[in-house]
């Protein structure tokens, strides 16, 4: 069923038309606001808290630190998921949305607020780790189902082009959280940053969430949208009867995007920390170019919507894991090059990324039950995030400062050969596309 077919009676015209660019629009603003909350912390996670939180230890263990923490927020939203599911059968999609967005909000901002370990001593390490946990549960919740709208919205032909859309919302968000930090780092002194400078892209972050909330609300209030509720197109099912039912699909599903997901923290939070330790790089110089590179990435999930319409979803993900295998095998060494060597790993790294992500989520989406699309595409996005990228700054910078960058080269292929593994298995994407 599509927008266009669903009849909405005359009293409810007061409500508006709403149109797959309106519906792209308000996924663009959601997924952006989630993204921006994310790269702050990610940022944060190797600029600040190392010092602020973890004074007592090197500065790689620090960041190892941090980046256990950053990955909680992973292991968290898969129950946050399940919790919010129910809120949403229970009082709706509009009580859901309002509730995990301030909780989001509320711990970004909390975040912002914390004394450092010179301060709390441990018990500021546990404030941050049950924040950071406030994050991932109530991204749980941030799961609205307009980009589901968005493909039953899909003309026939042009899935891939609508597929790309709420992807852009990645480098977007990484685009703004890295000026602004790049802004704070050059205009503070290091010791002003360090101790309030770094608070303010949070507070934006809980800015951000508000317009976010109302941009989604008002098209998850629509009768349209209602009405595809209640045809059960976008129901929520409880969680374990759709994990009981689909588990197959959803395994395959969160296997799908694993070479994407991978290099997604291999060009976003580990070179920052790679950089930042083993370099003399100036973190201010790195962040613009890492803005610069995400622009490029933002034009190659474009261009990936086009291909995948041309050639088909499936061989796009199977070419780009390719692609991202040899990628892996030379690429992060160019990190210990220069200048020049980061220029060309940054810009080359977010065009594969784009092409790739771009095309990576709810990759097997439609081969769910109607009754479980909802549920399922959700669950399937948190286990792709949880084992794809998750532990990847973690496990990329503690295997190159262990073993040198060709390690987590090593990591990158894994992620790829996972890829290829799950397209080869779900013979049904290749008869959806």
């Amino acid at each position: 069923m599509t927008a266009a077919a669903i009849d909405v009676p005359e009293a409810e015209a007061g409500h508006g038309h709403v149109s797959p660019g309106d519906i792209a629009i308000g996924v663009i603003i959601g997924r952006t606001s989630e993204f921006f909350d994310f790269f702050v912390y990610a940022i944060a996670s190797v600029l600040v808290f190392p010092q602020f939180f973890f004074p007592f230890a090197d500065p790689l263990t620090g960041t190892l630190w941090s980046f256990a923490i950053f990955a909680l927020a992973f292991v968290a939203r898969p129950v946050g998921s399940f919790a919010f599911m129910a809120i949403d059968r229970q009082y709706g999609r509009g009580v859901k949305l309002t509730s995990a967005l301030f909780l989001l909000g509320g711990s970004t901002a909390a975040i912002a607020f914390l004394p450092g370990y010179a301060t709390l001593g441990s018990s500021a390490i546990w404030l941050l780790a049950l924040f950071r946990m406030g994050q991932g549960f109530a991204l749980g919740g941030t799961w609205d189902g307009l980009a589901s709208l968005l493909a039953l919205n899909a003309p026939e032909g042009r899935r891939g082009w609508y597929a790309m859309i709420p992807q852009l919302g990645a480098p977007l968000g990484l685009i703004v959280a890295s000026l602004l930090f790049a802004f704070f780092t050059a205009s503070l002194p290091a010791a002003d940053f360090l101790e309030w400078g770094w608070r303010f892209p949070f507070f934006v972050a809980f800015a951000i969430n508000v317009v976010a909330l109302f941009a989604r609300l008002r098209i998850v209030v629509t009768p349209e949208f209602q009405t595809l509720f209640e045809t059960r197109d976008l129901q929520p099912e409880r969680a374990s009867v759709t994990l009981r039912t689909e588990w197959k699909t959803i395994l395959i599903g969160a296997l799908a995007p694993l070479a994407s997901f991978a290099l997604f923290h291999m060009v976003t939070v580990f070179p920052l920390s790679w950089v930042f330790l083993f370099t003399r790089e100036e973190p201010t110089r790195f962040l613009v170019i890492e803005a610069a590179a995400a622009a490029l990435g933002v034009a190659a999930i474009v261009v990936s919507g086009k291909l995948a319409d041309r050639i088909g979803r499936r061989r796009l993900l199977g070419y780009c894991a390719a692609t991202i295998a040899v990628f892996s095998g030379f690429a992060p060494q160019l990190l210990d090059l220069g200048q020049g060597g980061e220029i060309a790993f940054m810009l080359t790294g977010f065009v594969l990324l784009g092409l790739s992500f771009g095309q990576s989520s709810g990759a097997v989406s439609a081969n769910f039950g109607t009754r479980h699309r909802y549920t399922g595409s959700a669950l399937t996005s948190d286990l792709a995030w949880l084992l794809g990228a998750g532990f990847a700054p973690l496990v990329a910078l503690w295997l190159s400062a262990q073993f040198g960058l060709l390690a987590s080269g090593a990591y990158l292929l894994s992620g790829a050969v996972a890829t290829m593994a799950a397209l080869w298995l779900n013979n049904e994407l290749a008869r959806t596309n």
